[in-house]
């Protein structure tokens, strides 16, 4: 980041964080004209090769704040790097990490040279020197009394968050009487729905980001200091964040759809919060086609269509989004849309039957008493997050109407459970996975759906 004090912005928002940035000391490299042999490709003439911590401080003791330079460290055995900056009038001596890349690192910051990171780091020491109060109330701010919620710019997502706990009060309220007492007449499923509905919170996806022009952190309202990665921002709605404040924010994430890059590949929770959605429409619409369509075609989901073609339907969707084109004239092979369909379940980041739930599933089926296994699975789908277990329901209950046609297009609730166990169930790397297990949970899943999920609460 390049500060303009030139720009009309310069004299906008002067925070204490600000002003102090701009006071902090800049890097001064002492640059060796020495050729060194040993000098390592990512660190240039500020590098001074072999030298003590004594030869060094002689070098920068008659330097103003901010000199430095790079050096071996004689008691290290040449094993790793030291940064030696003058700082507050005293030398100091850091570590420098790096990777295998060659870019050097602190914490998650990553720079492409030492002049970087120590530009970086004097802000950053000086900031810390001259406001501690200011940082120290960084730590401990809450969330919902942040003064940047006060702001213009966040009046839409308040509405949308007061919304949506107005809802969440209706609900409980509706799950007592007019005295305010339990209803005697509230059903197990209903108390199931209700905490399956509490789950539609969404975590914010921070990603260290580096940004252009003055920026002011969401959470505290405190400027974001520093020259490169000086703060968070969420993929999923654009919202910025001092690294430490990131960690304070509550699950409220609103995801923009200015944010989204297509839909396949989008994590599904994301993908229904942006397009304010109970169901991807990826899988609505293509099981639309297979249901008017498809349901008796021999071998429906087990015979694959043309790659080009479901790579067609693919950059349709992403690019026009519901409105896609999947009909007849466009598509007349159905195995198309079917393709296109398990490509969508099969590349989600988080597979439909997430990995926490997986096991809990292999454990129910394992009970000898069908009563058992159906109430077993049934409490374990609970503790799907919301899109999942919608969608998953959705799929299921499609996959159970396909079956009921078996007579004709073959593919019985095993062979539909073959077919799918791959594409709803992922397994992590270091796990072998026990397929022939996969495959019962889903072949019983398929025929007893009506016993194994709540009813839907959609009309």
């Amino acid at each position: 980041m390049v500060l303009d004090l030139s720009s009309p912005a310069h004299t906008l928002w002067k925070t204490d964080l600000y002003r102090i940035q701009l006071e902090a000391p800049v890097p001064i490299p002492i640059l060796c004209d020495d050729l060194l042999p040993d000098r390592p490709y990512f660190l240039g003439q500020d590098y001074h090769g072999a030298i003590s911590h004594i030869q060094a401080a002689q070098l920068l003791d008659t330097k103003e704040n901010g000199a430095y330079l790079v050096r071996t460290s004689r008691s290290a055995n040449g094993e790793f790097y030291t940064l030696s900056l003058k700082f507050n009038g005293k030398i100091h001596h850091y570590k420098l990490y790096f990777d295998p890349d060659g870019a050097l690192y602190v914490g998650e910051k990553r720079y492409d040279c030492a002049r970087s990171l120590v530009a970086d780091g004097l802000v950053t020491m000086y900031i810390e020197l001259k406001a501690p109060t200011i940082l120290q109330k960084l730590t401990s701010v809450n969330y919902q009394e942040s003064p940047y919620m006060t702001l213009t710019l966040n009046k839409r997502k308040l509405r949308i968050l007061s919304k949506q706990n107005l809802v969440k009060q209706n609900a409980l309220g509706n799950l007592n009487d007019d005295n305010g007492n339990n209803n005697p007449y509230t059903t197990t499923d209903q108390l199931s729905a209700q905490t399956l509905n509490d789950k539609a919170e969404k975590p914010h996806l921070f990603k260290l980001t580096t940004f252009k022009g003055l920026n002011w952190c969401e959470l505290c309202a405190n400027f974001l200091w520093g020259f490169t990665l000086q703060g968070k921002k969420c993929d999923d709605c654009g919202v910025i964040a001092h690294i430490k404040c990131s960690e304070k924010f509550a699950n409220d994430c609103i995801p923009d759809l200015k944010y989204m890059r297509g839909v396949f590949g989008i994590e599904l929770t994301t993908l229904l919060c942006a397009y304010k959605a109970n169901l991807p429409f990826v899988v609505t619409k293509c099981v639309a086609e297979v249901e008017a369509r498809g349901l008796t075609t021999e071998g429906i989901y087990r015979l694959s269509g043309f790659a080009d073609e479901i790579d067609a339907i693919k950059m349709a969707f992403d690019k026009d989004g519901e409105k896609a084109d999947l009909s007849m004239e466009k598509y007349p092979n159905i195995n198309v849309i079917t393709g296109a369909l398990k490509l969508y379940l099969r590349i989600l980041p988080v597979p439909l039957i997430t990995f926490e739930v997986h096991p809990r599933l292999i454990d129910a089926i394992q009970h000898n008493d069908m009563d058992v296994q159906l109430t077993s699975i049934k409490h374990a789908l609970l503790l799907l997050p919301k899109s999942h277990y919608d969608s998953l329901r959705f799929m299921i209950q499609h996959l159970h109407r396909v079956a009921r046609h078996a007579p004709i297009n073959k593919m019985n609730a095993l062979n539909l459970a073959t077919v799918f166990a791959p594409t709803l169930i992922h397994h992590p790397p270091n796990i072998i996975p026990d397929v022939r297990s996969d495959i019962l949970l889903l072949e019983l899943m398929i025929n007893k759906c009506d016993g194994v999920f709540l009813k839907s609460q959609s009309p």
